[in-house]
C-alpha cells in the first residue's frame, strides 16, 4: 500500500471522508506494520477521538461537570486568553489523569544545551561545519534530549524574544521518557534517519525531507531506528504560520491543506519504576518523575497541535525572464516579529526547479545581509558550492557577512550557455534565517570539532575581471 512514486503515504476513503495516512513497516522494538493516520490543514479547527473510545469527545461543550468514560478535560494555551481570534491558540484534551499529577521538578545537566550567548567572544567570520558527528551505540547510548546540541543563537527565554539553533545526533529511542519545551517551538528538520514521534495528539513519522512542529508546552517523545541526525529550529515569543502571499494570490508556496496533525491515540499504561517528564523552562533542563504514561489523551480538539510538512510538497515559484527574485519566495515558515515585514526567524528551501532566466547570473548572488543566514543541507549538492558543504554540516553567514558562490561555481556560470535547465534535482538545502545578530556557542566553535577553519579560503581564488578599456559592442 505504497503510492507509486515509493513514498509511504497515501489518501485513504474512510467512509465519506479521505484520511492521509502513513505506513511504518518497522518499529523500535520490533512489530509489524503500523498505519498512522492524519488530518490535513494548517491552523484548522481540528477534533479526533481514538476509535477504541467513541463518544470521548464531550458534545456541546468543553469541560462537562462529567466528561465521557470518567476523563480528565484539560486546556493547553498556545495564546494569551485575549489575543485576537486569528492568532488565537488553544486545545483541550480529554485524559485518562491530568498533566499536573507529577513529583517536584529537579534540576538536570543540560550537556551542550544552553542559551548562554556569552560563553566565548563574537566571530563575524564565515563559518562552515563538517557534518556534524553521530554516537556510535555500541560506544555510548544516546537518545533525542542527550543528543541535543546548541550551535548558535540569541535572545532570551525569560523576555520570550529570540532563537536557538539545535543539532540532534541519537541513536537510541527515548524510553519512558518524554520531553516539552516551556521556552518555545521546536521545528525539527532531520536529515539522516527517520523518526518517530509520539506527543499527546498522536503519533507522526517524519523522515529527511519532511519536518514537524512541536509547539511550546506539548509532550513529545522520540523513537528512531539507527543512527539519527538532524536541525532544530527554535523561536521563542512567536509561533510559526505560513507567510503571506501578497501578489502571488490565494495558491503557492506551501499549501495548507499538506500539512498533516495527528490523530487521537492514547496508552493507559502504569510505569512502576518511573516515567521521566523533562521540561526546558528558563534555557536549563528540569525532570520530574510520574507512575504513568503522558500520553493518556483519548480525545481532544482546537487549533493548537503539533503537525508535519512533506518538503516535496512546496510549489515553487522562480523567475522565468531574468534576474533574481529574493530567496524569500522559498519561505515555508515564518515566525513574525513585531515589525511589519521582519521576521524573528524564517525557514526556507531551496528545491528541485527550472532554471530559465536569461541575461543572468543564476547561481545565488554576492549578498551581505542584515539578516542571519544558517544553512543546513539534508542531501545532494548545493549549487553554489558544490564542496564542502556537505549533507549533516550547516553554514552561517551572520549579519552583514559577506557570502556567495566559491570561485569554481562563479566561473562555471559565468559562461555557461543559458538554456532551460534542471537546478538541485537531488538536493534539499534549506535555511534558517533571521533577524537576530546570533552568537556562537562554545560547543559550535571548539567542542564540536567540526568547525571547518578552511572556509575562508573557498573565496581566495576570485579574480579581478575588471577591464578598463571594455566597452559596449555595438549593435
Amino acid at each position: 500500500m505504497y503510492r507509486a512514486d515509493g513514498r509511504r503515504h497515501v489518501w485513504l476513503r474512510v467512509g465519506e471522508r479521505f484520511a492521509y495516512v502513513n505506513f511504518v513497516n518497522r518499529l523500535p522494538h520490533g512489530g509489524g506494520v503500523v498505519i498512522i493516520w492524519y488530518l490535513s490543514g494548517f491552523g484548522n479547527e481540528f477534533s479526533s477521538e481514538d476509535p477504541r473510545c467513541p463518544g470521548s469527545l464531550p458534545e456541546g461543550q468543553n469541560n462537562p461537570q462529567v466528561c465521557p468514560y470518567g476523563l480528565y478535560a484539560e486546556q493547553l494555551s498556545g495564546s494569551a486568553f485575549t489575543c485576537p481570534r486569528p492568532t488565537n491558540k488553544r486545545s483541550w484534551l480529554y485524559r485518562i489523569l491530568p498533566s499536573v499529577r507529577h513529583k517536584p521538578y529537579t534540576a538536570m545537566h543540560c550537556g551542550n544545551l544552553t542559551e548562554n550567548w556569552d560563553e566565548v567572544e563574537p566571530d563575524p567570520n564565515q563559518l562552515r561545519w563538517m557534518p556534524f558527528t553521530i554516537p556510535k551505540s555500541s560506544e555510548k547510548k544516546v537518545d533525542f534530549v542527550t543528543g541535543l546540541h546548541t550551535l548558535c543563537g540569541a535572545g532570551d527565554t525569560k523576555s520570550r524574544n529570540g532563537i536557538g539553533i539545535h543539532m540532534f545526533t541519537c541513536n537510541t529511542s527515548m524510553v519512558d521518557r518524554c520531553f516539552n519545551n516551556s521556552d518555545g517551538d521546536f521545528l525539527i528538520v532531520p536529515q539522516q534517519g527517520e523518526i518517530l514521534i509520539t506527543t499527546e495528539f498522536g503519533k507522526m513519522m517524519v523522515e529527511p525531507n519532511e519536518i514537524c512542529v512541536i509547539q511550546q508546552g506539548m509532550r513529545f517523545s522520540v523513537n528512531v531506528f539507527g543512527e539519527t541526525r538532524g536541525y532544530v529550529l527554535e523561536v521563542y515569543g512567536a509561533h510559526f504560520e505560513l507567510p503571506d502571499l501578497g501578489p502571488i494570490g490565494a495558491n503557492g508556496l506551501a499549501n495548507p491543506r499538506d500539512f498533516l496533525t495527528p490523530v487521537a491515540w492514547y496508552e493507559d499504561r502504569e510505569v512502576a519504576t518511573g516515567y521521566t517528564v523533562i521540561n526546558k523552562y528558563q534555557g536549563k533542563l528540569f525532570s520530574s518523575q510520574q507512575s504513568f504514561s503522558p500520553f493518556n489523551v483519548v480525545a481532544w480538539h482546537g487549533n493548537y497541535t503539533p503537525y508535519k510538512y512533506n518538503l516535496d510538497n512546496f510549489m515553487v515559484i522562480n523567475c522565468v525572464a531574468f534576474d533574481h527574485a529574493d530567496p524569500s519566495i522559498f519561505t515555508v515558515l515564518t515566525a513574525k516579529s513585531s515589525r511589519p515585514g521582519v521576521a524573528m526567524a524564517d525557514f526556507v528551501i531551496f528545491p528541485p526547479r527550472w532554471g530559465v532566466a536569461d541575461h543572468t547570473f543564476r547561481p545565488p548572488y554576492y549578498h551581505r545581509n542584515c539578516m542571519s543566514e544558517f544553512m543546513g543541507l539534508i542531501k545532494g549538492h548545493y549549487e553554489a558550492k558544490e564542496e564542502g558543504f556537505q549533507p549533516g554540516g550547516g553554514t552561517l553567514h551572520s549579519t552583514m557577512t559577506p557570502h556567495g558562490p566559491d570561485r569554481d561555481c562563479f566561473e562555471k556560470s559565468s559562461t555557461a550557455l543559458l538554456k532551460p535547465e534542471r537546478v538541485a534535482d537531488g538536493t534539499m538545502a534549506f535555511m534558517f534565517e533571521s533577524s537576530f545578530s546570533m552568537a556562537v556557542t562554545k560547543w559550535g566553535l571548539e567542542t564540536c570539532q567540526r568547525l571547518d577553519k578552511s572556509y575562508y579560503q573557498c573565496w581566495e581564488p576570485l579574480r579581478k575581471h575588471f577591464d578598463p578599456n571594455w566597452r559596449p559592442s555595438k549593435q
